[in-house]
């Protein structure tokens, strides 16, 4: 399984969170705590902002340690919200394509976890992208699928509704082709450059762990795979069918209702 971070607050050096924690990304890309795999070295990823508009992205398939490169970006770099991941990968080649984040204009996501099964309703979901983000996909994974499905399903006009009716659709498929024994584990964050949201789902309860950071030092707040501090004291579990909405006023939390019909 994949390690993953999300910021918002003041403007910062991305060091601050992805390389000087004592469980920071970076070390959690050679040594994660909470996942079945320690190490997660098929690749790494970061989406920064400096205003509004599309992210800068840097993204590479080797493991984030061996990078030399990257400490120093994260050093000279700076940027008030941000997104980084470093990848196990279950589905899909080591290749720059299939590394996390994914973006489309001002969006960014990363994902935790694997739709089950996904060879088998993989192309199910691709009929139901439309045709702007059908042809945007660059990679071959579950997870940028699902983001694409996302963008479908409107994720610029309401996140919520996007994200209950995209879980949705992929329950559906999954329970009329198969018998869950692999099964959907969504672990989530994704931003549109304003605002960060996460979430976590499961069809078994087993969803990968996600955190909340209480308000850090240099202020804002962290969305983490795992807490990023020795101590887990102000980091808080983000429960399961939860969706997290950080912003620079702070969190908010909403239910996620992921069994009702959906309309199509």
């Amino acid at each position: 399984m994949c390690r993953l971070v999300a910021y918002i607050g003041q403007t910062i050096p991305l060091e601050n969170i992805i390389v000087k924690p004592v469980n920071s990304l970076l070390e959690q890309s050679h040594d994660a705590r909470e996942a079945k795999l320690a190490v997660n070295g098929d690749g790494f990823g970061i989406a920064w902002y400096d205003g509004p508009g599309e992210p800068g992205l840097f993204k590479d398939v080797l493991p984030a340690w061996s990078d030399s490169n990257l400490p120093s970006i994260c050093r000279m770099v700076k940027s008030g919200l941000f997104i980084a991941h470093v990848r196990a990968s279950t589905l899909g080649t080591t290749s720059r394509d299939n590394c996390h984040p994914f973006t489309y204009k001002n969006w960014s996501f990363a994902h935790n976890g694997a739709i089950g099964q996904f060879c088998l309703i993989r192309r199910d979901i691709e009929n139901m992208l439309d045709d702007k983000h059908y042809t945007a996909r660059c990679g071959c994974t579950d997870s940028e699928l699902f983001f694409l499905l996302l963008l479908t399903n409107g994720l610029d006009d309401d996140p919520h509704a996007a994200i209950e009716k995209s879980i949705a659709q992929i329950t559906s498929l999954v329970s009329e082709k198969t018998d869950f024994s692999q099964p959907i584990r969504l672990t989530c964050v994704l931003t549109n450059g304003k605002n960060i949201y996460g979430f976590r789902h499961a069809s078994d309860d087993l969803s990968p762990s996600l955190y909340l950071s209480d308000r850090l030092d240099h202020g804002g707040h962290a969305i983490a795979s795992e807490p990023l501090h020795g101590s887990a004291e102000h980091w808080h579990r983000v429960p399961d069918d939860k969706l997290l909405e950080l912003s620079l006023d702070g969190a908010k939390a909403y239910l996620l209702d992921t069994s009702r019909p959906q309309a199509a």
